[in-house]
């Protein structure tokens, strides 16, 4: 069993209570427009860390991180891309990706909005943490806790941060 800690779009701020509410999760995964890469050294020192690099990241984030990341945690195939859409109203290349990679959940960021909801027809939960920096359109910053058990993905927190 896995707590998972994802949060987007912080475009070169964390509001410091992150870190309070991913102390108990096993990793954080970031899906893209981190800013600079020293906003991410409490993070990486805390947990082990995943990320994607969005449309905002400069060459530090860029060489460090890749566009697209798929892996395995537990028993559930993950597939997170920055600029990626949402059921069913994917980018064409997403979409692409999807049927070829057949993850059971899929996370983007960059919209800027919240989302978590399932698409039956390529059987995978997706889920864009919103945003959680100071940034852009948004009323509210949030983030999500979820705990990833065998095949389950389970338990999900939508936490809001407060206002941008």
């Amino acid at each position: 069993m896995k707590k998972i800690g994802l949060i987007s779009d912080t475009h070169g701020w964390i509001d410091p209570a992150c870190i309070k509410h991913f102390e108990n999760c096993d990793e954080i995964w970031h899906a893209g427009d981190i800013g600079p890469a020293s906003i991410l050294e409490d993070f990486t020192k805390l947990k082990p860390f995943k990320a994607v690099y969005g449309n905002i990241d400069g060459y530090d984030i860029r060489s460090e991180y890749p566009e697209i990341l798929e892996w395995h945690c537990e028993d559930v195939k993950v597939l997170m891309i920055h600029i990626g859409g949402y059921p069913p109203k994917y980018n064409p290349s997403t979409k692409k990706q999807l049927i070829a990679s057949k993850p059971q959940l899929f996370i983007s960021g960059h919209s800027h909005i919240l989302k978590v909801m399932y698409d039956a027809e390529l059987a995978c939960l997706h889920m864009n943490p919103g945003a959680a920096g100071k940034h852009g359109w948004h009323h509210m910053r949030t983030i999500i806790r979820f705990t990833i058990d065998g095949k389950e993905i389970k338990d999900c927190d939508v936490i809001e941060l407060g206002k941008r």
